[in-house]
């Protein structure tokens, strides 16, 4: 079965006009060109958002997207 890579989820988030945060995260990973795009490995997704994500006010953001991925991706 196909799996979506996280940022593939994330993506079908983004809304310019929502200030909601998981909105305001997709929206900042659309712009972040380093962002790992290929991956569904949840220990990857979150070092790289630990070392390279100033627009992530906090990891929760990150942990309750990930959590509705696994959902969708059931």
């Amino acid at each position: 079965m196909y799996r979506k890579s996280f940022y593939q989820y994330l993506m079908t988030e983004r809304n310019a006009n929502s200030s909601t945060a998981l909105a305001q995260f997709a929206n900042s990973a659309f712009f972040d060109q380093s962002f790992p795009k290929q991956s569904d490995n949840y220990d990857e997704i979150s070092n790289y958002l630990e070392l390279n994500a100033g627009y992530l006010p906090s990891m929760t953001i990150f942990d309750q997207a990930w959590q509705q991925y696994l959902e969708k991706m059931e």
